[in-house]
């Protein structure tokens, strides 16, 4: 008589990620790897047999979050392994946390799995590494982040990604449209463009071109865009294709008609950081303002619904109030349609922190509460004209019928990217909706924020 043949107990990591979309996708790659070396995942501490922490090393505030989540870590496992950006500073994560098991910088996916073979040997069978396994997404089955290079070759100021992330490595262009292809497959319904500058992809491989469906397709924004907007789910749809970290490099108008002809989602992350073209010298950054201005106008004479999101600093060293008023009177021509604002932050590294006629926290409070003034005006009115319009929203919460049995759900306009801008609220919605469905909304009510509405 056989014996019956008994699979080994797996291994199983616990995973804490912090910070920005693209750690999230160095978070998913590393699980993916570990689940293929035939590890568990655990759901919460105890049930772990070693933690991953992904940190974010931009800012201090960053840096201070991430060394608590790996205190914590620490004191509800004990076993501790710390990856991503704060991974750069090993010796102030020792000294913080001596007993971490092994620290590892940025996107360093072979280290982690490495320092975690270590330290928790995997146990899989000779049987357990034949089984094929998806990748592994710690976002909902209907949206997936698509990183399509590392780094990034600028030098702005306030920024230390370079020295984190390195100098712009783009990703070969069918690996990136195959990557697409596969997410969309397998049920994606958004795909959110990521990477430290978007307009630049392809700029340090030449735009090499790869041949991709019986033609040749170049490492280029506007080759990628349109290569995306070709895609397809498997009931037929167009994909929401949205960009992100878009810098207004000349050849972004190239994709805005891709836009109004419905195959690229009506929506652009762009940081302009901000207006003033003192401000933006000492930033390092490009200072055409009035030209980009120009060029908002046109994308909304071709793509009237096109929807710009944007980020600020305020406060910058050398900002004084004549530049400041110059950034809300800006933002008063440019009524961008979703804006996030920041004070300045000194970050370890950062060339900004040398810099003279630095700004009272005081003063960036005030400044920082009247630039969030100005915006919500703003936005309560855009949403405010949506009233009335059926548009089109993802769905990506159903929920329990109340005692009367209405059922809520939550969704995203083409103009809200996932946990940084508005969300549409339903009522009355059907038992069938399900996350992930694309519905015709009829808009009832606004907010500065958000959409209140009914299927159509």
């Amino acid at each position: 008589m056989n014996t019956p043949l008994t699979l080994p107990d797996q291994k199983k990591i616990g995973m804490v990620s912090l910070g920005c979309p693209k750690a999230l996708v160095d978070s998913e790659r590393i699980l993916t790897r570990l689940r293929a070396d035939g590890y568990a995942f655990a759901e919460d501490y105890a049930g772990a047999d070693v933690v991953l922490v992904n940190t974010c090393g931009f800012l201090d505030s960053a840096k201070e979050e991430s060394l608590a989540a790996i205190g914590e870590a620490i004191a509800e496992n004990g076993r501790v392994i710390v990856t991503g950006c704060m991974g750069e500073e090993a010796d102030a994560i020792r000294a913080a946390h001596p007993s971490v098991l092994a620290v590892t910088g940025a996107h360093q996916y072979e280290q982690v799995v490495e320092a975690v073979h270590l330290h928790a040997p995997p146990s899989q069978g000779p049987f357990v590494d034949l089984i094929p396994q998806p990748d592994i997404k710690l976002t909902p089955r209907h949206y997936s982040y698509l990183k399509i290079s590392e780094g990034c070759n600028h030098s702005c100021a306030f920024c230390i990604i370079p020295s984190l992330r390195g100098k712009l490595a783009s990703r070969r262009i069918d690996a990136v449209l195959r990557e697409a292809e596969k997410l969309v497959a397998a049920g994606t319904r958004e795909l959110l463009i990521i990477s430290q500058d978007t307009s630049a992809y392809g700029v340090d491989i030449r735009h090499e071109s790869r041949p991709w469906k019986g033609q040749d397709v170049r490492a280029h924004m506007t080759d990628m865009a349109r290569e995306l907007g070709g895609l397809r789910t498997p009931d037929g749809q167009t994909p929401w294709v949205r960009l992100h970290y878009v810098y207004p490099y000349p050849h972004v108008d190239q994709v805005i008609p891709l836009m109004a002809e419905g195959l690229l989602t009506p929506y652009l992350d762009i940081p302009f950081q901000h207006a003033s073209p003192k401000v933006l010298k000492l930033m390092r950054r490009p200072a055409n303002e009035a030209k980009v201005l120009e060029r908002l106008k046109s994308w909304r004479e071709i793509c009237p619904d096109i929807a710009i999101r944007s980020s600020f600093v305020v406060g910058f060293p050398g900002e004084t109030e004549e530049d400041f008023r110059y950034l809300l009177d800006w933002l008063e021509e440019a009524q961008l349609d979703r804006v996030g604002a920041f004070r300045f932050e000194p970050v370890e590294g950062a060339a900004a922190n040398a810099l003279p006629d630095q700004v009272a926290e005081g003063v960036k409070e005030e400044r920082y509460a009247r630039i969030m003034e100005v915006t919500e005006r703003i936005s309560a009115a855009k949403l405010a004209a949506k009233v009335g319009r059926t548009l089109p929203v993802i769905i990506d919460e159903v929920g329990e019928p109340d005692e009367d049995g209405d059922i809520g759900a939550t969704g995203r306009s083409q103009a809200d990217a996932p946990e940084i801008d508005g969300a549409v609220y339903l009522r009355s919605a059907p038992a069938t909706l399900v996350p992930g469905d694309i519905v015709s909304v009829r808009i009832e009510d606004a907010d500065a924020h958000d959409l209140f509405g009914v299927i159509a």
